[in-house]
């Protein structure tokens, strides 16, 4: 809700130096000129505050069960996504992610027996003020737009500030770090809602809503920005170590920092990539609209840069293991975390996928709350640190630093792009190669697709399984889901592997999701800021 999430925020939280609780500071959101933020040491502490804090984890925004933004906001993503289900009831996401219907392999279809019984009569009911934090719609909006505002006091701030040495430089990384969030937080917003506001002034708002179109646009217009800020820093080295003085240095390590000018432009073509794709059915896509993933992807994200990422750290300062959805849905056995690991997701393995044997563990089925439902009903348990699999890589781990994740692009989903892209023109084999090499990349020990004679449509089958695996609990599962048109009423999954209430297993279930495609913007928002004259749908008028 924008007035609320501007004017009555809670306290940011900015974060120092080091991890230690002595180097967290406080600043008031109220005061338009906080004085923390009118110093170098100020404005960097809030670069990584603003960000880490008010844009992920800040606690007004958040519910114990679900957790926060990486936790909460993005497992709504994956149960939508069907990587994750649930059957706790806070803020309705056992019924956000409640498919409309599960038929059986002996013919029994099991109806979501929730009131209303359809996700999409589901958000008519609750998205409303009145619901407050029970509205499921409301929690990635307002993180969203905490990251906006705090980009906006740090461009706002900027050129204000007295730095040392060499102050263009800095100055240029504090705006292209500004910019690069903002155009994350607008195209987030773009790719959720059916629309969305354009806000350029730290605790402003306004009542034009634009069309998530407009939001994803001007979320490129952002990363652009980022690039010329980057690109206009006098010393470039210099420019490369301010940035690392704006992320907490514990997400420094691994595929995480320092950024240079030409690595922030490459994570951008990669986010352009993902935004281009996400947004479109695929069923629409043009051979124009692949050859443009393809030229972002091309120069997007290579293997050696570095990316963005957060882990967890040894006080649990910024984010704690339960911050991510893999850490809300790790378990010796199934169905103990929040998050249940989907039958469908363990479905995606190919046999002798190395994959899964470091990382799933059968066990006896998970029977949950059949009154919401019995997609979440699951045999798989997601393992702790993995199985000690040599080379193989690990979905969850709750030891300090030793889990990332990336946030924004990486290099696995830049490549499985090029491949998509490759194999819907016609370049089947090229991309059976990505795809080869990705899995040699993660451990997966499967045997070559590439030269083994794939038509098109199974090699789109190898495509989809993969980035399935590869890409789950970052918040990106539902956009796949939405564009290959998997969560169409009459569309949904045939084959699937699903569980009984009585514990039998279906292995040629049918799901029917029937989920709605752009969320309408959340009730909370539009009761204190209500649509001015000519704004865009802020109701998804498809439903």
């Amino acid at each position: 809700m924008m007035k609320k999430t501007y004017l009555a925020i809670v306290a940011a939280t900015v974060l120092g130096a080091s991890s230690c609780k002595k180097d967290l500071a406080l600043l008031n959101p109220n005061n338009p000129s906080p004085e923390s933020v009118n110093t170098e040491s100020g404005i960097v502490q809030f670069a990584r505050g603003g960000v880490y804090i008010n844009g992920f984890r800040t606690a007004k925004y958040t519910d114990g069960v679900f957790g926060p933004f990486w936790a909460g906001a993005t497992g709504f993503h994956e149960m939508m996504g069907d990587v994750v289900g649930c059957d706790a009831a806070n803020a309705f996401m056992n019924q956000i992610g409640c498919p409309e219907s599960v038929k059986h392999d002996d013919g029994q279809v099991v109806a979501n027996p929730n009131s209303p019984n359809t996700q999409v009569g589901l958000i008519r009911s609750i998205n409303v003020n009145s619901q407050a934090g029970n509205n499921t719609l409301y929690y990635e909006w307002a993180y969203m737009y905490n990251l906006i505002g705090s980009a906006n006091l740090l461009l706002q701030k900027v050129d204000e500030v007295t730095f040392s040495g060499d102050a263009a430089s800095k100055k240029a990384a504090v705006k292209a770090i500004a910019h690069w969030w903002k155009g994350f937080a607008y195209s987030r917003i773009g790719s959720t809602y059916i629309a969305g506001l354009l806000i350029d002034e730290y605790l402003a708002t306004n009542g034009n809503y634009v069309a998530n179109t407009k939001m994803v646009e001007e979320g490129n217009k952002e990363f652009d920005l980022a690039i010329a800020a980057a690109k206009s820093a006098p010393n470039a080295g210099n420019f490369t170590d301010f940035t690392a003085q704006l992320i907490p240095e514990f997400f420094l390590g691994g595929s995480g920092g320092p950024l240079s000018a030409e690595m922030l432009e490459r994570n951008v073509n990669t986010m352009k990539a993902r935004n281009l794709m996400v947004n479109k059915r695929s069923k629409d896509m043009t051979a124009a609209d692949w050859n443009a993933v393809l030229a972002f992807a091309n120069n997007g994200l290579t293997s050696s840069d570095n990316i963005f990422i957060g882990t967890v750290d040894e006080r649990g300062d910024v984010f704690s293991a339960s911050s991510f959805v893999a850490g809300k849905t790790w378990s010796s056995n199934a169905g103990t975390n929040t998050y249940k690991l989907s039958e469908r997701w363990a479905q995606e393995f190919k046999d002798g996928d190395k994959r899964k044997e470091n990382n799933l563990k059968l066990t006896t089925p998970y029977l949950g709350q059949a009154d919401r439902g019995n997609a979440h009903f699951t045999r798989w348990a997601l393992l702790n640190g993995g199985n000690g699999m040599s080379g193989v890589v690990v979905f969850a781990n709750t030891a300090p630093g030793e889990y990332e994740m990336h946030l924004a692009g990486d290099y696995e989903e830049n490549e499985l792009m090029k491949a998509e892209a490759l194999i819907n023109t016609d370049k089947v084999e090229d991309g059976l190669k990505i795809i080869d090499a990705i899995r040699t990349r993660q451990g997966a020990g499967l045997a070559a697709v590439a030269g083994t004679g794939l038509t098109k449509a199974q090699a789109q089958e190898e495509l989809r399984r993969e980035r399935r695996i590869v890409v789950a609990f970052r918040g990106l599962s539902f956009y796949d889901a939405r564009r290959w048109g998997v969560i169409d009423k009459g569309v949904g999954r045939s084959g699937a592997v699903a569980v009984k209430n009585t514990g039998v297993v279906s292995t040629n279930a049918t799901i029917e999701y029937n989920y709605m495609d752009y969320w309408d913007v959340p009730g909370n928002e539009l009761t204190y800021n209500p649509p001015a004259a000519g704004s865009a749908d802020v109701v998804n008028k498809k439903y």
